[in-house]
This record gives C-alpha cells, sequence and structure tokens, in this order.
C-alpha cells in the first residue's frame, strides 16, 4: 500500500469531481482507453469523486466533453505539481535546497561528546586521550569508527572493564563500567572522595587526607561517601578539594545458593544397537533402509564420509555417505545419599564464594543453611570477613 502512494506521488494525481447523467458508460469508456481511476465514490444519482493521474486526467478531460459531463479538480498534488510550483518560485526552491543541503551538512558532525559512568578515572583524562586521536567535537561522522575509539580507550586505561561507544545523531556517547582502581595508582593532582564499593559496617576508619564522614560500627550502603575530599578553611568559610587518603575496613557478608536434587533421573545404555546409512548430497539427504527407529528413547550418532577423496585437489565433493548409529537407553532413578549430597552442595558454594572473595580478605565467620523442597536440597553458604571496602570518586566528574 506504501509503495502504492509512493508511486502516485511521483507521477502526480488529481481528485476530481464529474457530474453527468451518463457516468457508468463514462467510467467504461475511461477504461477502455486505459485511464484508470480509484477511490470512486458516488455522491448521487449524478455527481461521482474519483483520482486519477495527472497522465490520464488529460484523456479524461477528451472523454469527459465528449460524454457532455462536467469536469472539476478538487485538489491536486504530487512530485510534478510541487516541481512546477517550484519553476514559479525560484528562490523559494533554491532557498530549500539549501536549507536541506546545511542540515545535511550540520548533521554530519559529531556536536556533543557524553561520558558516562567514570567515577574513578578522570573525565579530563578521557577528553584528552580522544583529542590526542583527533577524536573531538567538530569532527565528521564518517571519519569516526566506533571500533577504534574501543580499541583507543581499552589500551589507555586498563582498569575498564565495560566500554560502549555509540554514535547518535550529533552525539557521541561512551558509556564505561572501571573495575577497582587501586587507590595509590589514581593521580594524586585530582581532588576526590573515598566511597564505598559495596554494603558493609565499618570496623576501621582513618582518614589520612579529608574528613572522616562514618564511624565505627556504622552500617554504610554501596557509594556512601566515607572520608570527604571537600573540607571546611581553619581560617575562612570557604571550602577546600583535596584528594582524600584513608583507610576503611568493614565487615561484609557474601552469600552463594547451590541446589541439588536429591533424586536424579539418568540415562543409561542397554547395549542395544540400531543402524541406518543413508546418501547426502549438500544439504539434502535421503536413507536407506529406512522405518521407525525400534526405541522408545535412544542417543543419535551421525558420521559423514566424503564417496570420493578429492581433498587433495583442495575441493569439496557435494556427495557423501552418512551413516546414522541409534544408542538405546533407560532412564533410572537414583536416591543420592544426604551426607555426600551436602558436603558436594557446600564445596560447590563456597567455590563460587572464594571466587569473589579479595585476596587479603580475613574471614571471621562461616555458617551454611540447609533447605529441603520438593526433591530439591538447597544449600546456602554465608561467609562474613573484613576487607578494605574504600573507592576512589573523582570529584570533577
Amino acid at each position: 500500500m506504501l509503495a502504492i502512494k509512493i508511486w502516485n506521488y511521483l507521477r502526480g494525481y488529481v481528485i476530481i469531481k464529474i457530474n453527468g447523467l451518463s457516468l457508468e458508460r463514462l467510467l467504461n469508456l475511461a477504461l477502455n482507453h486505459e485511464v484508470y481511476l480509484w477511490d470512486v465514490k458516488r455522491i448521487d444519482n449524478t455527481e461521482i469523486e474519483a483520482t486519477v493521474s495527472l497522465v490520464g486526467y488529460e484523456e479524461l478531460e477528451k472523454i469527459v466533453s465528449k460524454m457532455g459531463c462536467r469536469l472539476e479538480v478538487l485538489y491536486s498534488s504530487g512530485l510534478p505539481i510541487t516541481w512546477q510550483k517550484l519553476k514559479k518560485r525560484k528562490m523559494l526552491g533554491f532557498g530549500a535546497v539549501i536549507f536541506i543541503c546545511i542540515i545535511t551538512f550540520l548533521s554530519s558532525i559529531i556536536w556533543e561528546i557524553d561520558i558516562i559512568g567514570a567515577e574513578q578515572i578522570p573525565i579530563d583524562e578521557i577528553f584528552n586521550v580522544l583529542e590526542a586521536n583527533d577524536i573531538k567535537k567538530g569532527k565528521f561522522k564518517n571519519k569516526v569508527q566506533e571500533e577504534d575509539i574501543k580499541k583507543i580507550l581499552l589500551n589507555e586505561f586498563e582498569y575498564i572493564s565495560f566500554l560502549d561507544v555509540k554514535i547518535h545523531g550529533v552525539k557521541l556517547t561512551v558509556e564505561l563500567r572501571e573495575s577497582d582502581i587501586p587507590i595509590e595508582k589514581v593521580d594524586r593532582s585530582y581532588p576526590c572522595n573515598i566511597v564505598a564499593k559495596k554494603k558493609g559496617v565499618i570496623v576501621k576508619i582513618v582518614a589520612k587526607n579529608g574528613k572522616a564522614l562514618v564511624k565505627k560500627g556504622e552500617i554504610v550502603d554501596e557509594g556512601t561517601v566515607l572520608i570527604s575530599g571537600i573540607i571546611q578553611g581553619e581560617f575562612d568559610d570557604n571550602a577546600y578539594s583535596v584528594h582524600a587518603e584513608g583507610e576503611v575496613l568493614a565487615r561484609t557478608r557474601y552469600t552463594s545458593t547451590v541446589e541439588e536434587e536429591i533424586v536424579s533421573i539418568e540415562r543409561v545404555e542397554t547395549g542395544n544397537v540400531y543402524k541406518q546409512t543413508g546418501l547426502k548430497f549438500k544439504d539434502k539427504g535421503i536413507k536407506f533402509l529406512s522405518g521407525d527407529i525400534p526405541y522408545e528413547d535412544y542417543i543419535e550418532e551421525v558420521t559423514e564420509r566424503d564417496v570420493l577423496d578429492f581433498s587433495w585437489t583442495k575441493s569439496i565433493f557435494p556427495l557423501k555417505i552418512v551413516k546414522y548409529t541409534f544408542r538405546e537407553v533407560e532412564t533410572e532413578e537414583i536416591k543420592r545419599e544426604m551426607d555426600f549430597l551436602k558436603k558436594t552442595a557446600q564445596l560447590k558454594a563456597i567455590k563460587l564464594i572464594n571466587e569473589q572473595l579479595p585476596d587479603d580478605a580475613e574471614i571471621i565467620s562461616k555458617d551454611a543453611i540447609y533447605t529441603l523442597g520438593d526433591n530439591i536440597l538447597k544449600v546456602q553458604i554465608i561467609i562474613e570477613i573484613i576487607e578494605d571496602i574504600s573507592k576512589i570518586q573523582i570529584i570533577s566528574n
């Protein structure tokens, strides 16, 4: 439907009204002369409305005059008509062309660069790296490749764990996530806060530079400012930004849950085997001795080999011999010993937690909770440790 509308617009069309007593004969004559009308609407016995192409309109005028009917143009539209109007208003048409060219030119340039997710890496440094590689505002979009930007930033900043670069319209967006950067590796010239990277209970806090905002025993959430890099002057009311430094230890909790089936269903081979052979030409195959497989449950294995070996010509022969092997299996219910199941699930849960624990973690407690459900043993391991939960948050960002 859309294609027809576009085609009619390109050819141009006219919405007309015809008055007369022989409207049916007029429509038949128009069809015989290959004048096609659409959207025909009868208003009354002597009047109709219809739509006709510009080419068909000229021929229709001749038919209407012969039939003694009256033709009235209600509306005309399409590319040819628009072009005729522009030819009469050349300055308007010239201005429209210039306007389209300017809009096209401006939309092909990057006018805004947005950095999202940077907390520990100073945004100024990211902009400097981009500008050093000629990626900046005013750059043509076809000169900027998203994958190239990713490679540049990942090579420059080793603590980026996720990076996505998108160009939407005239805006370049760089979204990133950071892994924890060692505090000592953050440039001391940048003012910053020390914030909590996870939830915990404060065990020890020592502010070497900046102001401690929490106390021992206080519960903090992820993102809570622990040591502020904004301090008040001693002799005036002005606020100053500094590079916060200090040590923050907290008691944190790690949990992991593993579920195991108490009675498991396993498929065991019976030793019965059924085979079939077939031919395969490209993607289509034919089985010989085909019939119903005599097993309800089975494992299927398929092997192929070329009918003729043309490997020495480095070409692929399209005809292959295919062998189908069906191994019968039966299902068996196996009830697992509960103590063994608990130990197995517990080891799996602890292994998952150990993958998350920092190397210098001090474990202070470990607890296991066992829950029996519908044929399921659920084991939850809870480990509490003391660890450093501080991370840098650049204030200028």
